[in-house]
C-alpha cells in the first residue's frame, strides 16, 4: 500500500488576497479510485497542478508514486501530427505495445493512433490519450473531466474503462460516472477537505443527513443564546439598579439602613456583573461553536426563470425534415416533432450526428419567420453556421411559430471577452440582475473584476446560463450548457427548470440530467 499525504497545504495566486488552500491535510490511498468535486472555481484543476509541480506552495505533499495528467496538452502547430508521435513527448519511455492493449479495452481500433490529431472526434482524441495515459507503471494518475463533449456512447466507453483501472483521481461533474468509478470522494467544501468512502451518491446522501443534523442544532443553539442573551440583560439590569442604589437614600422610607449598607450592595453588584460576564462569554462560544456548524453547508439558491408565453401551442414542427452539406451525405434524414408549449425536447445522439444543425435550422428558420420571409418548403441553400464556405441543403418542413423569442445558449465560449458590465451591455442584460444571478450560482465577487478570457470554462458557462435565465423568452435552447458546470450548480438549474417548466431544446449528455427532465426525447 502507497499514500499520498498531504500537510499544512497553503497556496494563492501571486497578487491575489485569498488563498485558495489553507493548512489543508489529508492522506489517500493510491489504489484508489478517487472521485474529485466540489464548486467551480474552489480549486480542483490548481490542486492537480500542485500535484504536478507547477507552483510553489508551502506545506508538503508526499508519495512516492509519479504523477501524470490528463488531458495532455496539444499545440496548434501538433495538430498535422498523429497520437503515435506526440506519445513520447506525452509520457516519456512510453512504450507502443501497452498502448495498443490499453486501446484494445477502450475497444477502438489502434489505426487511430497513426491519423492526424486534427482527423480525429472528441471521443478519439480522449481515448487515444487515455491509453498512453494509462500505458506507464508506478503511477498515480490525474484525470480532468474526461467526458466533456462526448456523446452518450463515448462516455459509456470511458465509464467502463475507468471502473476497470485503479489508482486515480476523476475530476468530474457527472453524477452518472462517479457512481460508476469512483469507491472513495475527495471533496472540495466551502471550508475544508473532506475525503470520505463510497461513490458520488453515497456521499450526497450522507452529506445531506449531516447539513440537516447541523441546521437542526443550529436552531437549538439560536434558542439557547436568546435565552442567555435575556438572562444576561436582565441580571444586567439588576446590576444597575443595585449600583445606583449604593449613594443616597431617604432616612424615613428606609429607616433600616444606614452608611455602612453600602459596601454589602456593591459586594452584591460585583457578583450580579460577574454572572453578566460570564453569561457573554457562555454567548460568544455558542455563537462561535453554530457558525462552525453551518460553515459547510452548500447553500443553493432558488434560480428564477421568466418564460413567455406564446398566442400559438406548436412552437416549433419538423416534418421528413433532412439536411445535408452541399457535395456531402446527409448529415440526418426523416426528422419529425412538434414541439408544443411546456415540452423539454432533449436530443441524443452521437457526436456528429447533426444535433447542433437541426438546432442552428431552428434558429435560422425562425429568423426568417420573424422578418417575414418564409420562403418555400422542398430545396433550399443558403449560408449555414460559422462555416461560409460551406452551403446546407434541406428536405422536407420545418416551421416555427412566427414572433417567437428564441433564447440562446451556443456550446462555444471562445467568444466571451472584456468584463462583466461591457457584455451585460452589448446582451441588453440589467447588469446589477448579471451579478445578483451569478452569485446565486456561486460564482464570488472578486471574478466580477477580471476580465472574461480569464475565467475557467465552468465560469464561462455560468456567464452564459446566466444571461439565458434573464432573457424572457418563448423557447429556449441549450447546446451542451452543462459542460465543465459543478454539481451543485446542476442541481440548482435542474429545480429551476422543474419550477417553471419553460418551452426548451436541449442538447445534453448528462443521463442524470435528462431522466429528470425529459418530457420528448429524439434518438439522431
Amino acid at each position: 500500500m502507497s499514500l499520498l499525504q498531504v500537510s499544512n497545504l497553503t497556496f494563492c495566486y501571486e497578487g491575489s488576497f485569498d488563498n485558495i488552500f489553507e493548512n489543508v491535510s489529508f492522506s489517500v490511498d493510491t489504489d484508489w479510485k478517487l472521485g474529485f468535486i466540489g464548486r467551480n472555481g474552489k480549486g480542483k484543476t490548481t490542486f492537480l497542478n500542485l500535484l504536478l509541480g507547477k507552483y510553489e506552495y508551502t506545506g508538503s505533499i508526499t508519495t512516492d508514486k509519479v504523477f501524470d495528467y490528463f488531458p495532455y496538452k496539444i499545440e496548434a502547430d501538433e495538430m498535422t501530427k498523429t497520437a503515435d508521435e506526440l506519445s513520447e513527448k506525452w509520457k516519456p519511455g512510453v512504450e507502443g505495445w501497452k498502448v495498443v492493449c490499453e486501446l484494445n479495452s477502450l475497444g477502438v481500433d489502434p489505426e487511430i493512433l497513426y491519423r492526424p490529431i486534427k482527423t480525429l472526434s472528441f471521443g478519439e482524441r480522449t481515448k487515444a490519450m487515455l491509453a498512453v495515459l494509462f500505458s506507464g507503471e508506478n503511477e498515480f494518475l490525474l484525470i480532468d473531466e474526461p467526458t466533456n463533449h462526448l456523446d452518450k456512447g463515448g462516455r459509456e466507453i470511458i465509464k467502463k474503462y475507468l471502473a476497470s483501472k485503479k489508482g486515480f483521481i476523476l475530476v468530474s461533474h457527472d453524477r452518472d460516472l462517479l457512481d460508476a468509478v469512483a469507491d472513495h470522494m475527495l471533496v472540495l467544501n466551502r471550508e475544508s477537505i473532506e475525503v470520505v468512502a463510497g461513490n458520488f451518491s453515497t456521499w450526497w446522501e450522507n452529506k445531506e443527513k449531516a447539513d440537516a443534523f447541523a441546521i437542526s442544532e443550529n436552531e437549538k443553539h439560536k434558542k439557547e443564546i436568546a435565552k442567555l442573551q435575556t438572562s444576561a440583560d436582565r441580571a444586567g439590569r439588576w446590576a444597575e439598579k443595585n449600583e445606583n442604589t449604593k449613594i443616597g437614600f431617604d432616612p424615613v422610607k428606609e429607616n433600616d439602613r444606614c452608611i455602612s449598607t453600602r459596601s454589602f450592595i456593591g459586594a452584591k453588584t460585583k457578583k450580579m456583573q460577574s454572572r453578566v460576564k460570564n453569561f457573554e462569554k457562555r454567548i460568544d462560544r455558542e455563537i462561535e461553536e453554530k457558525e462552525g456548524l453551518l460553515k459547510d453547508i452548500e447553500k443553493v439558491d432558488d434560480l428564477k426563470l421568466m418564460p413567455l408565453t406564446h398566442h400559438k401551442k406548436c412552437l416549433v414542427e419538423c416534418r421528413d425534415f433532412e439536411l445535408s452539406y452541399e457535395g456531402a451525405e446527409p448529415v440526418f434524414k426523416g426528422i419529425t416533432f412538434q414541439l408544443m408549449q411546456g415540452d423539454i425536447l432533449f436530443l441524443n445522439g452521437e457526436n456528429g450526428c447533426g444535433k447542433s444543425s437541426l438546432i442552428k435550422a431552428i434558429l435560422r428558420d425562425t429568423k426568417k419567420a420573424n422578418s417575414g420571409d418564409k420562403g418555400q418548403n422542398g430545396q433550399e441553400e443558403a449560408e449555414y453556421g460559422s462555416n461560409n464556405d460551406s452551403k446546407v441543403i434541406t428536405f422536407g418542413k420545418i416551421e416555427t411559430a412566427s414572433g417567437l423569442v428564441i433564447s440562446y445558449i451556443d456550446q462555444n465560449t471562445s467568444h466571451l471577452k472584456g468584463n462583466l458590465k461591457e457584455y451585460a451591455e452589448k446582451q441588453g442584460l440589467d447588469y446589477s440582475l448579471l451579478l445578483t444571478l451569478l452569485r446565486k450560482l456561486d460564482m464570488s465577487r472578486i471574478q466580477f473584476e477580471k476580465n472574461m478570457e480569464d475565467y475557467s470554462e465552468g465560469q464561462k458557462k455560468k456567464v452564459l446560463i446566466a444571461s439565458s435565465l434573464l432573457t424572457s423568452a418563448h423557447l429556449y435552447i441549450w447546446d451542451e450548457p452543462l459542460n465543465y458546470i459543478d454539481v451543485f450548480s446542476r442541481m440548482q438549474i435542474e429545480k429551476l427548470i422543474e419550477k417553471y417548466k419553460p418551452t426548451m431544446i436541449v442538447v445534453e449528455h448528462d443521463s442524470r440530467f435528462r431522466e429528470k427532465l425529459a418530457t420528448k426525447i429524439i434518438e439522431m
